[in-house]
């Protein structure tokens, strides 16, 4: 939309033509100055219908939390004033993205939050405070991780410590509550490395994969799965070296270190794109990054091929082979499983996805445990002061997981798995394992 076509702003008061010099040409107010982005046409698109309110899952349990209305196109207006900082209760936002989805306007929400997230970290937060170490460190995730690879069964020992974890929780805000994600002993990384890399070949089938913090340091089976499941169908599998997504980055205003990550993965994956590989990725969440919050926040080169041809896993052998076929004559022994949507997964139309795929495959039988958010969203969970609220919002999903016949649980998301684990006790799956087990002959 022109600036000529976008709506009157009450908010800005109207100069009279004869007092605009001749010759001079209107300039947008420029809200975040450090940024490439002008949010003026998303704000306008704002009716103010409360959707996104009705919508947010920490609004639902935090009557203090304004909601994602005021933290998006009311607090830009706000800040077009100049006499307004960024409200605090940006940070209380949990960056799960579902008032993207409910906005029937498309107003850029989540692209707001992250805005204005960034300016509040860089601008108004005290970077001496424990908060902001904190948010720093768990944003940061994959460098712990990689410190604790080193010496998996240490880390693992003094992370599961009750003491460990109340001392973390009074000297630094992480909660005691939750158990810390073992850390695998052997990576994925170091095992594509023993196993000499790609085992297949191919000109046309290509596929560039984004594994992720988790998947690398945590939870390899599932990295393995991805493996295994695409070298069936004939992929060749490249691993280049690769940063975090940035996700956890985006949630705690951490622009800076989200922007160095994303320079790599778009310098390493941009490449790969050129000779004919497409990204796949086994977190929704990281999908998510690549393929809509890179393009929104940074301009490198190469960043709108990476998004464009980025693609949760489970999606892309659905849109590139007829997977319903090829496990239609499997029979698997596996577990019932109650299936949770993301809601970075519902933000990309993946949510229904993993319910028809097995819903007729022998031997499985898979339950959708309903449209709530698990109430982690990556970090937020994980701060003391917000592991209440994470479990409130949770609490739908627990009930369904309850209710449901079987007792494995089974999601895209690692984040979610441990809210799924640490709610209900099941153990979680990722479908990439089901598939693998339909498909593939170890």
């Amino acid at each position: 939309m022109s600036d000529a076509e976008s709506p009157p702003d009450d908010d800005v008061p109207s100069v009279p033509d004869d007092e605009i010099p001749a010759g001079d040409e209107f300039e947008p107010v420029q809200v975040f100055p450090d940024s490439d982005l002008d949010l003026r046409e998303g704000a306008d698109d704002c009716y103010k219908c409360s959707t996104c309110d009705t919508n947010c899952p920490v609004a639902e349990v935090d009557d203090d939390f304004p909601g994602p209305k005021f933290q998006g196109p009311e607090q830009w207006r706000l800040k077009r004033k100049d006499d307004e900082d960024i409200d605090a209760s940006i940070m209380d936002c949990s960056n799960c993205m579902r008032c993207d989805t409910a906005c029937p306007s498309d107003v850029p929400l989540s692209q707001m939050h992250n805005e204005a997230r960034g300016e509040y970290v860089d601008e108004q937060m005290d970077t001496w405070s424990v908060e902001y170490w904190r948010n720093r460190v768990l944003a940061n995730y994959r460098i712990s991780a990689w410190f604790a690879s080193k010496m998996p069964r240490l880390a693992n020992a003094v992370m599961s410590n009750s003491l460990v974890r109340q001392v973390g929780e009074k000297l630094f805000g992480v909660t005691a509550e939750r158990e810390f994600p073992a850390f695998a002993e052997q990576t994925f990384r170091e095992w594509w490395a023993e196993r000499g890399g790609p085992k297949v070949q191919s000109e046309d089938k290509r596929v560039a994969y984004f594994h992720g913090c988790y998947s690398n340091y945590n939870t390899p089976e599932v990295a393995k799965a991805m493996v295994r499941t695409f070298e069936h169908f004939s992929y060749q599998i490249a691993v280049p070296d690769q940063g975090c997504s940035g996700t956890p980055m985006f949630a705690n205003g951490m622009l800076d270190d989200a922007r160095r990550d994303a320079e790599l993965n778009i310098k390493e994956f941009s490449q790969l794109v050129e000779e004919g590989y497409d990204v796949i990725c086994s977190c929704t969440s990281c999908s998510m990054a690549l393929r809509q919050e890179y393009p929104e926040l940074f301009s490198f080169e190469g960043t709108a091929k990476v998004s464009a041809s980025t693609y949760e896993a489970v999606e892309y052998l659905r849109i590139h082979e007829d997977l319903g076929s090829a496990i239609s004559d499997a029979e698997v022994e596996f577990p019932d499983l109650a299936y949770h949507a993301p809601c970075h997964a519902r933000s990309q139309g993946l949510d229904r996805q993993a319910v028809e795929l097995f819903r007729d495959l022998d031997g499985v039988k898979i339950e959708d445990v309903g449209e709530s958010c698990s109430g982690i969203s990556g970090t937020y969970g994980w701060k003391s002061e917000k592991y209440e609220k994470s479990m409130a919002i949770g609490e739908e999903m627990f009930e369904h997981m309850d209710e449901a016949e079987g007792e494995t649980g089974m999601t895209e998301c690692p984040t979610c798995a441990m809210q799924m684990e640490h709610g209900s006790g099941y153990e979680i799956r990722h479908p990439l394992e089901v598939l693998e087990a339909a498909l593939v002959s170890r």
